[in-house]
């Protein structure tokens, strides 16, 4: 009987991650293992001190899969590795057609080869996407209320109440796989790997994290006035926004780096990182992908 591993976020759904991660008591009728993965500080050695045909289970959101993603480059992980689903969003889990505390599923696979993204001198792997403008706006909001004892927090209200007055639409270059591009009034520009980020938004309707080729998709909203933006907005929940052709430009690219004119919350699979004016994604080929003139890729540092 193979040995059981829960690496639980205590803060994932609200702060009842650990007691969501207590569910798996029902699941496995044997001895489960807990582990708080806020407090692994050395991943090569707490996952050599364990059994190498035991079973590793993720229990938490889309923040809790970054973390470990980041935190475990370049380990030859042994153990196979599952995901229960317990989170506020869960917008990996949706895309795979799983939903909040499926049972737990194998997630080895996608966990390599992920892209990067480098922001303000560092570089991070991310499973979803990365989010720049409103959408990160929004995450360090969320942030802020979520330290006041029972505050609720509904990102819709706190995107409607951003277009109307809180947030201003930013200038942007944005260069593709070397090709750049210019815009006015900026309110959103994420560059995604996967179909959904946001808790069920579907920014670049075309994307797929398992296209041969790795590309990335750049969306960006951009040039309408409050108004028009927040009537055309909510069309990004099926995908629709993209119909908005004067409003909604889509690219595809290895290399794809946004600039803003100034400072603005970006947020990578949820996370929130302030006072940002820059950032390169990356997708896994960047480097030694050839484009469509068989040209190898430039990869340029901010």
């Amino acid at each position: 009987m193979k040995a059981v591993y829960v690496l639980y976020n205590p803060l994932s759904g609200n702060g009842k991650g650990e007691e969501d991660a207590k569910l798996l008591d029902i699941v496995f009728p044997y001895q489960v293992s807990y582990y708080d993965i806020t407090k692994i500080t050395n991943y090569a050695a707490f996952l050599g001190g364990l059994e190498k045909d035991g079973i590793l289970i993720l229990v938490g959101g889309d923040g809790t899969l970054n973390r470990f993603a980041n935190d475990t480059e370049g380990i030859n992980i042994q153990q196979e590795i599952f995901y229960f689903p317990v989170g506020t969003g869960n917008d990996f889990a949706r895309e795979l057609g799983r939903e909040t505390y499926s049972e737990p599923f194998p997630i080895a696979r996608y966990l390599k080869n992920l892209p990067t993204v480098s922001v303000n001198g560092k570089s991070y792997r991310f499973l979803n996407g990365v989010g720049f403008g409103i959408d990160g706006y929004c995450c360090q909001e969320g942030d802020r209320l979520r330290e006041i004892p029972g505050k609720k927090i509904n990102y819709t209200a706190i995107a409607v109440k951003g277009l109307l007055s809180n947030f201003a639409p930013r200038k942007a270059k944005v260069t593709v796989d070397g090709r750049e591009y210019t815009y006015k009034k900026v309110w959103i520009a994420p560059t995604m790997y996967g179909r959904f980020y946001g808790g069920g938004m579907i920014p670049a309707p075309g994307q797929n994290r398992d296209n041969p080729d790795k590309t990335l998709s750049l969306m960006v909203f951009h040039g309408a006035g409050r108004l028009r933006t927040l009537c055309a907005f909510p069309g990004i929940f099926k995908g629709k926004h993209v119909k908005h052709k004067k409003m909604v430009d889509v690219h595809r690219g290895h290399e794809i780096k946004v600039e803003f004119g100034r400072s603005t919350p970006l947020q990578i699979d949820g996370e929130t990182i302030p006072n940002v004016t820059c950032y390169i994604a990356r997708s896994a080929l960047c480097g030694n992908a050839k484009n469509e003139y068989n040209q190898i890729l430039a990869c340029n540092p901010c």
